[in-house]
């Protein structure tokens, strides 16, 4: 597959608070054919640890920059 499905875009970021919730939001999107992009970010807003995950198409961004 050459695009995601779905219209979805090439790069994602996910975010959200660090529980199973989002760990199922990325895993869902790995099944897609996403791959990470990176490791998370984390940090703590005084309450709860928040997590940023972003994600590419396989394919996406392999073009020589000019």
């Amino acid at each position: 597959m050459s695009a995601p499905p779905d219209g979805l875009p090439v790069y994602r970021v996910l975010t959200g608070p660090d529980d199973a919730t989002f760990c199922r939001r990325v895993s869902e999107a790995l099944a897609l054919g996403y791959r990470l992009h990176e490791g998370p970010a984390v940090t703590f807003n005084g309450e709860r640890v928040i997590v940023a995950q972003a994600l590419l198409w396989p394919g996406a961004g392999d073009e020589p920059a000019d």
